[in-house]
This record gives structure tokens, C-alpha cells and sequence, in this order.
């Protein structure tokens, strides 16, 4: 089954797509950025780049942070970090819903043979 990924170029270096995206959605999700990262089988050091990339992109941060310490660090998304997500899902179901047809239509091109 055909399907559409979106990547929302920004600068001749930087880009959005569903990776970075679900990035931030795990670090909301659990609180923190290891945490995050767990989920998605990635290393700490990995998140912690893609997040400064992100940060760079836009040169604003996407996250709030908290030092570990005894009852350890934290992580949630700024503001502009949940308008990032927000906006950028929602780009991605208006473009998944104009090419719906196009990508069945394709589908059954490739089914026809």
C-alpha cells in the first residue's frame, strides 16, 4: 500500500519530518528525553541532537528542561514546541487527505497489471 511521509524543508540544512515530530511527541508523553528516546529505540545523545537541530531550525527552543537530580530531570515542550507539532500534524492530514485520491488511483494502476 502506497503511503505519503512529509519532510517541510526550512533552511538548505534543516528539516521537519514524522521522525523529529514523534520525537517531540514521546518526550511529551513521558517527560523526558531519555524517556522519549527510549520509546523510539534511539539513543540519548541521538534525541538530545535532533532536539538542538531543532532548536537551531527555528532559534527558539522546543523544550523546557529540568536538571537531574535526586528525583531526576524532566522535559516538556515549550509552546512554540507544541504549536511545532501541532501545525505540523496538521499539515501532514491536509496533505495525506489531497492526495488520498491520487495514491488510490496510483494503487490501482499497480493492481491493474
Amino acid at each position: 500500500m502506497p503511503s505519503l511521509s512529509l519532510r517541510i524543508k526550512f533552511d538548505p540544512e534543516g528539516r521537519i519530518g514524522p521522525g523529529k515530530i514523534e520525537l517531540l511527541e514521546q518526550i511529551a508523553a513521558f517527560g523526558s528525553i531519555s524517556a522519549g528516546a527510549r520509546q523510539m529505540n534511539m539513543s540519548y545523545k541521538h534525541a538530545w541532537d535532533l532536539v538542538e537541530e531543532i532548536n537551531r531550525i527555528f532559534g527558539k527552543p522546543v523544550l523546557d528542561t529540568q536538571t537531574g537530580g535526586q528525583k531526576g530531570g524532566g522535559a516538556q515542550l515549550t509552546p512554540f514546541g507544541l504549536a511545532l507539532v501541532g501545525r505540523y500534524r496538521a499539515i501532514e492530514r491536509a496533505a495525506k487527505a489531497a492526495a488520498e485520491p491520487h495514491i488510490a488511483a496510483l494503487e490501482a494502476e499497480i493492481e491493474a497489471d
